[in-house]
């Protein structure tokens, strides 16, 4: 016998099977009514569920080429609003057992479902009593006949209802698989659905489904994957006689911002909160969840410690974190203080709409933070959030070669934002820390200050225009940066009138700085500054504008030491004026020109003609400026003459 004739018998083994089974199951469909199967089918899902479906609409019995039976219009629970309703029910018959004239469902699928979770305020819902029922039939002791082992949701939608919160949530397109425990005690569901518009998949499986409808403990496992989050638990859960759960979470989510947007929570304020990684143990106990032995990364700073979240009544996340190393740079980024030219306060309107979705408990600890172009040592600092109000206290940080303890609040106001502030620094670099908190950088040295002031405003610059408190500064062994004081009044003290010239470089030595400052809406009154070095003394009083950044000072200099025995210390007055980040100083004019032997003249100048001219003339020369023709022919006379009397 040839191969050809061999697989040609074969061909025709198979095809006499295949009309023998054909001709079978024509037949059934002529012997098998199809009231019996349809009885026989609804009584199996009744057996393996102990639920009684609803039938609304029409059945249909399939036995050929597929034994299938499908129910329409099919509904679970109170028919006003039901549980569950699907389009169509449909169950595979088993293909022995309805060649043996028996019906065996081998699988159900809901079409189109929409199952339906409402949560009353006592934590009871809608499916309670379902559950009850399907937990009796699911007991070992309970008689059942053979069941079912897998059933099918395709295409359905699942809206969760919180009645005591009145919220609601819908996830749509669910298509899951659930393994039926029909064979070992186990439950199991695979499939996918679609919540706020991104796609999950999911999987679920308890260890012991009995025990699980029951509410005792038994063992959970459930991942999520999406493109807002990938999470995983591992544990055990129980619901009697309360919520409890206990296992291993794993989380990471390419951006913990656009995630908790996902999720439905306000977005939170300023910039970071990108990159997220979490794993720690988790003890839930009713609406409190506990995480311990927490490994969190967040933009890249890892912590590790322990976390409280509790959804009783307003959500309130609690915890402590230490770290090796912070870098808050992500989060301060959008904060401008200054616009792009660094000489103005930001105009832009300030939002804390962020700070209402949650309370927040934080204590937080580092070796080293960075923020921008700060950096800070051993830091403590807490975290306090309640009803969009928030504290944030700073223990002790290592900061500006110093330390740094205080308070910073921000709430929301009718005005926008309200802004508390109380700061102490100690022994710290004045320079760099003046300069970073404040853009000024002149005063060199080591010293301590203390700043309180509140304000509100829709601005950094609306701020500037209601602050009220007070300042003030001891600082020792530094300098004024930019101005050389002592050259200054030497040079006037020879000659009075020799001109001004340059004095913005260089720099003034002192022993100690005292400032004391009071600010009143907006403007700081100068109550006292004064400046003691070996060599010069200042004095200084006025104000300056927070909200213009302007100076308007007046004071007096004083040469410490005196050129020849007996003399009078030189004393200059001067004042202070222009932006603070650049301002001009200018010795007194009428001082000068009493000193200088050329004052009768220029006095009697002013008396015959404008003092207009006069005074500019006097500072054309203190100025280096320009002097008239007729000014200039008596220069050298003028010259002799500006020896002091």
């Amino acid at each position: 016998m040839t191969a050809a004739s061999g697989l040609k018998r074969l061909g025709f083994v198979l095809l006499a099977a295949f009309v023998a089974v054909a001709g079978v199951l024509t037949a059934a469909g002529y012997l098998i009514s199809p009231e019996m199967v349809r009885s026989q089918a609804l009584r199996e899902i009744r057996a393996a569920t102990g639920l009684e479906p609803i039938l609304r609409g029409a059945a249909k019995v399939t036995l050929f080429p597929n034994g299938t039976v499908s129910f329409e219009d099919v509904v679970l629970g109170d028919t006003e609003r039901p549980a569950l309703a699907a389009e169509r029910l449909t169950t595979r018959l088993r293909f022995i057992p309805l060649l043996l004239g028996r019906v065996e469902i081998g699988d159900v699928s809901l079409e189109r479902p929409t199952i339906a979770i409402d949560i009353e305020a006592n934590g009871q819902s809608n499916w309670s009593r379902l559950i009850e029922v399907l937990a009796r039939s699911q007991n070992p002791g309970a008689a059942r006949a053979t069941s079912f082992s897998e059933m099918r949701i395709d295409n359905g939608t699942v809206v969760v209802r919180d009645l005591g919160r009145k919220t609601e949530e819908k996830l749509t397109d669910v298509d899951f698989s659930l393994a039926w425990p029909s064979i070992s005690k186990s439950f199991g569901a695979t499939g996918h659905f679609v919540w706020h518009n991104q796609p999950m998949d999911a999987s679920l499986s308890l260890a012991d489904f009995t025990a699980a409808l029951a509410g005792n403990r038994t063992g959970l496992k459930l991942r999520l994957a999406g493109a807002p989050i990938k999470a995983a638990f591992e544990g055990s859960i129980s619901v009697t006689p309360t919520l409890r759960i206990e296992g291993t979470i794993a989380a990471d989510a390419p951006s913990l911002r656009e995630t908790l947007i996902w999720a439905g929570q306000r977005p939170l304020p300023g910039g970071g909160f990108g990159r997220f990684t979490i794993k720690a143990q988790t003890n839930v106990v009713g609406g409190t969840i506990s995480l311990t032995g927490v490994n969190v990364d967040l933009d890249g700073n890892s912590a590790e410690g322990v976390l409280t979240f509790a959804t009783d009544g307003r959500q309130t996340l609690q915890g402590t974190l230490a770290a090796d190393k912070l870098d808050l740079t992500p989060y301060v980024s959008t904060v401008r203080l200054l616009t792009g030219n660094q000489r103005e306060w930001d105009n832009a309107r300030i939002t804390l709409d962020g700070l209402n979705g949650m309370d927040l408990d934080l204590r937080l600890s580092a070796g080293n933070v960075v923020a921008s172009n700060a950096k800070f040592g051993r830091t403590a600092i807490a975290a306090n959030l309640r009803g969009g109000h928030l504290v944030v206290t700073v223990g002790e940080a290592q900061a500006y070669n110093g330390l740094v303890k205080g308070s910073l609040a921000l709430a929301n106001a009718e005005q926008g934002v309200e802004v508390k502030s109380q700061l102490q620094f100690i022994d710290v670099d004045l320079e760099n820390c003046l300069g970073q908190l404040f853009n000024l950088r002149r005063l060199e040295g080591k010293g301590n200050m203390s700043l309180t002031v509140e304000g509100f405003g829709d601005s950094v610059l609306g701020v500037t225009r209601t602050l009220h408190g007070n300042a003030n500064l001891v600082g020792q062994s530094g300098a004024l940066a930019g101005l050389n004081v002592e050259q200054l009044l030497r040079r006037l003290e020879r000659r009075p009138l020799s001109g001004g010239g340059e004095f913005r470089s260089g720099r003034t030595p002192y022993d100690k700085i005292t400032v004391e400052l009071k600010i009143e809406k907006g403007t700081v009154s100068v109550e006292d500054v004064k400046i003691e070095g070996s060599s010069v003394r200042l004095g200084l009083a006025g104000t300056a504008s927070i909200p213009h950044r302007e100076l308007d000072l007046k004071g007096t200099a004083t040469l410490v030491a005196v050129t020849r025995p007996g003399a009078v210390p030189f004393e200059l007055p001067f004042i202070v004026q222009g932006s603070w980040d650049d301002p001009l100083m200018l010795p007194d004019p009428e001082a000068l020109i009493r000193r200088s032997g050329a004052a009768a003249p220029l006095l009697n100048a002013v008396r015959e003609r404008s003092a207009r001219d006069s005074v500019r003339s006097v500072i054309d020369r203190l100025t280096g400026g320009a002097m008239p023709a007729a000014e200039q022919q008596a220069a050298p006379a003028a010259t002799t003459a500006d020896k002091p009397e």
